[in-house]
């Protein structure tokens, strides 16, 4: 390759994932642009994951850590990467072959941009086609009707907030430079959900450009079993201290950014409120959106408001 050529270090954290390892390992490997290397983070494994990382040889880098979460083994894999441009994939999903070439090409031909997304489809664990990624939000909707037909469009400062706020944010879609995921600390350690978008929020606020491909270039699939899945509310109180905590820490972010998440958080706070009123929990769904009103009470969060107190749905 070209000496400019980004070099791309696809990390892959797994654990317990014997049954899609393979799946997702194969799929980083035929990749037509290929990676510099692939990094398989193991997190305590007490399954056979190391038995089906060691089928691949030098192809692949084998890591092996005590259980310490997802953002750990993201972390590490950083840690050992040589390459200058960063991917992820989770050990249960998959790259489609153009994953890499897509924002390669795109890398050398404007080396000015900050991080890159695009497109991806949803999947039910059969593989059954599910939905993309983007057009399934008010962002990527809109993005496209007014880019239509192009299958390159670049973001600029005054398009994070939408994203953030309306977006198509997915982790395994995403590439950055190493040294701006150095900077940035990683992803944060604790987190058992939105890690990912902690990160990317980040990203955005010291970012200036992005590109998002229109093509999809990776599978997500959905697993009844997974962390979400398994405990909603959990999951949604869980997903409201994020954005509370990142909107403290993001203070000096430009206002767009803050937007964004003052916008992610009204929604984590309203599906909250939902969640009570279909348990006929009127009370308590009053109460999770009440914050909404602080610290100064803007319109759509009075309707909001007032909307679960009158428990509509």
């Amino acid at each position: 390759m070209h000496p400019s050529a980004p070099r791309f270090s696809v990390i892959i954290p797994t654990y317990n994932n014997v049954a899609t390892l393979a799946r997702a390992l194969d799929s980083a490997l035929s990749q037509s642009w290929p990676a510099h290397e692939i990094i398989v983070v193991d997190d305590g494994s007490v399954d056979d994951s190391r038995a089906v990382a060691a089928r691949y040889g030098d192809r692949i880098v084998y890591m092996f850590q005590p259980n310490s979460g997802v953002s750990a083994a993201r972390n590490a894999g950083v840690r050992r990467a040589s390459g200058d441009w960063l991917a992820f994939l989770d050990a249960d999903d998959t790259f489609a072959p153009e994953r890499l070439a897509a924002h390669a090409g795109w890398i050398r031909r404007d080396p000015y941009l900050d991080f890159l997304l695009s497109d991806q489809d949803f999947r039910a664990p059969d593989g059954a086609f599910l939905h993309r990624s983007i057009d399934a939000t008010p962002f990527g909707r809109d993005l496209l009707e007014r880019h239509r037909g192009q299958t390159e469009i670049v973001l600029d400062a005054h398009d994070f907030g939408p994203l953030i706020g309306h977006g198509f944010v997915e982790i395994r879609t995403l590439s950055l430079p190493r040294h701006t995921f150095e900077r940035l600390g990683g992803f944060p350690l604790g987190k058992k959900i939105g890690e990912d978008v902690h990160l990317i929020v980040r990203l955005c606020a010291v970012s200036r450009r992005a590109g998002v491909v229109t093509r999809s270039l990776a599978d997500y699939y959905i697993y009844p079993a997974s962390a979400m899945r398994k405990d909603v509310a959990g999951a949604q109180r869980a997903s409201v201290a994020l954005f509370e905590e990142l909107l403290e820490e993001l203070t000096d972010a430009a206002p767009g950014v803050r937007e964004g998440m003052r916008e992610k958080l009204r929604q984590a706070r309203l599906n909250i409120a939902y969640m009570h009123l279909r348990q006929g929990q009127r009370g308590a769904a009053v109460n999770s959106v009440l914050p909404l009103l602080r610290p100064l009470p803007r319109w759509g969060a009075v309707c909001d408001v007032l909307s679960i107190v009158r428990g509509i749905r």
